[in-house]
């Protein structure tokens, strides 16, 4: 007799055999699919609507001193209107480079510049009009065929937050999305609100902005990522300036980069100081170039240029100092007569502020005389090589362990270098020197010094460079790379306040950089 049950399955038997594979399919398909799934778990991602950017969402280091949100960031497959992956997927360019601009209260920086005609007081300088043209300047109208038309402005030398920021308002990788931002710019006009207090003021009151900045960003939930070590201001001031170490009221400057959260921060400014967190990047020069073709041009036309002085020198002594070399370099000036000139930047005389005055006279040397003046660097520097002027150091605080991102590291394949550590080892005899050098070594030096022009000078803020980098593009290039050799070190398991904010005596030493050439 048969059994029923079985009979039954028997009879029905083609379409169990359906109904079992059916369901075998069913179940293979969810298994590969998770386990796909499975193995980009690490690396989840989600689109943000306004950037079109991904954010990562790995789960992030275990230690309690940061919390990283875009170790590394991968773009999201594109899809058509069915859902199906595109073939050809485009990378963005912007991963590894976002960079999140803080908001800050206008106290920090339009309020400042607002009332520019406080910004010097004791003094008769108004710096209103140089805060024309996004912090460029008047424009200057009598080139004196020195110069090339409507590229040229009355630039001063120590606007440099401002230039930055109105750069950074057409960086081409702005977010909304800070969780996707590789670095925090934080827009503090750190060097106009010490303008304000120069003299006359209490360290209460110096200190009085930067206390309300820091306590400001702390409290910003994108501090806490990684502790503010993502961060970085831009000064047009020289790091010393942001650096007094006591409360005593005749001490110079504010203490805002002593300051406990101020030091997990980075600071660009136009020199830096011996703490590992502070970073030269060039002056401002009164150059800045609408379009390549602009800055190609200039450089043609400094190759072509008739050189009649051996070398030159614009400055002023500095008495007060009491190894200052400038008095020996102005003397020795005088003496060569014909063969160097000298364009005196003493207080009454020749405006030095004037580049048609500056390059006229660079323009006309084959080297360029740059000795330490109220601090290690100066804006010559950068004026002589806008020249095609080959730079004479004579301290490597000058240039060489300042300007790391944005001049070779190689600096005998640009400049000369003659150190002097004392005013008592002073044996040079600069006519005879730099005579001695032969042709062939001038040539390539001024054509590596000509090539140099592109890479510092901050080109218009209106436009965009089509081949070129400025000194804004490397500058930002620099933060990130160091903002990413930060998380590296998260990533790897160690402290990332080991040597972050450390001094480095070392740094400005004579002994680095050999005897010169």
């Amino acid at each position: 007799m048969e059994n029923p049950v079985t009979s039954k399955c028997c009879n029905h038997q083609p379409w169990f055999v359906l109904l079992v594979f059916f369901v075998f399919c069913i179940e293979l398909f969810s298994f590969d699919y998770s386990g796909f799934t499975a193995k980009k778990s690490a690396l989840v991602t989600v689109l943000d609507d306004n950037h079109g950017n991904v954010i990562n969402t790995q789960s992030s280091l275990p230690h309690d001193f940061t919390e990283i949100t875009n170790a590394s960031v991968y773009p999201l497959p594109k899809t058509d209107e069915k859902g199906d992956l595109k073939v050809g997927t485009e990378i963005d360019s912007c991963v590894g480079r976002y960079i999140f601009v803080h908001d800050l209260p206008s106290r920090f920086n339009e309020d400042l510049v607002n009332n520019c005609r406080l910004l010097t007081r004791g003094t008769d300088k108004n710096m209103c009009p140089y805060l024309d043209n996004l912090g460029f300047g008047p424009e200057i109208e009598n080139p004196e065929d020195v110069l090339i038309n409507n590229s040229w402005f009355l630039t001063n030398q120590f606007l440099l937050e401002v230039i930055f920021h109105n750069k950074m308002k057409r960086y081409e990788c702005l977010t909304n999305d800070s969780s996707i931002a590789s670095a925090i710019y934080v827009p503090f006009y750190a060097g106009l609100d010490m303008s304000l207090y120069l003299w006359g003021f209490n360290t209460t009151v110096r200190d009085s902005a930067s206390l309300g900045l820091v306590k400001w960003l702390s409290e910003k939930p994108e501090w806490k990522r990684m502790w503010g070590r993502d961060h970085f201001l831009v000064a047009g001031r020289i790091a010393w300036d942001f650096r007094r170490q006591s409360d005593n009221e005749t001490d110079w400057g504010s203490k805002l980069r002593f300051l406990p959260e101020s030091k997990n921060m980075s600071m660009l400014s136009i020199e830096s100081s011996s703490w590992n967190n502070d970073y030269a990047i060039p002056y401002p020069t009164c150059f800045h170039p609408s379009k390549d073709s602009e800055i190609f041009r200039w450089q043609d036309r400094m190759r072509r240029q008739n050189r009649q002085y051996l070398f030159s020198f614009a400055g002023a002594p500095r008495p007060e100092y009491q190894n200052s070399i400038r008095g020996k370099i102005i003397d020795q000036c005088l003496a060569s007569k014909s063969q160097c000139k000298l364009l005196d930047c003493n207080y009454g005389t020749t405006n030095c502020d004037n580049p048609v005055n500056v390059m006229k006279v660079f323009q006309s040397s084959i080297f360029c005389l740059q000795p330490p003046g109220d601090s290690y660097t100066r804006r010559s520097i950068f004026d002589s090589i806008l020249a095609g002027c080959i730079p004479v150091f004579f301290h490597p605080g000058t240039a060489y362990a300042q300007y790391i991102w944005h001049l070779p590291k190689n600096y005998t394949a640009y400049s000369v270098y003659l150190p002097v550590k004392d005013l008592s080892e002073w044996k040079i005899n600069l006519n005879e020197t730099l005579l001695r050098m032969p042709e062939d070594r001038i040539l390539r030096l001024r054509e590596e010094v000509i090539k140099l022009i592109p890479r510092v000078v901050y080109a218009s803020s209106r436009s965009r460079s089509e081949t070129l980098e400025d000194a804004f593009d490397l500058a930002v290039k620099g933060i990130l790379d160091r903002i990413e050799s930060v998380r590296v070190m998260i990533r790897e398991g160690k402290d990332p306040s080991i040597g972050f904010a450390d001094g480095d005596d070392y740094k400005y030493t004579f002994s680095t950089y050999g005897n010169g050439n």
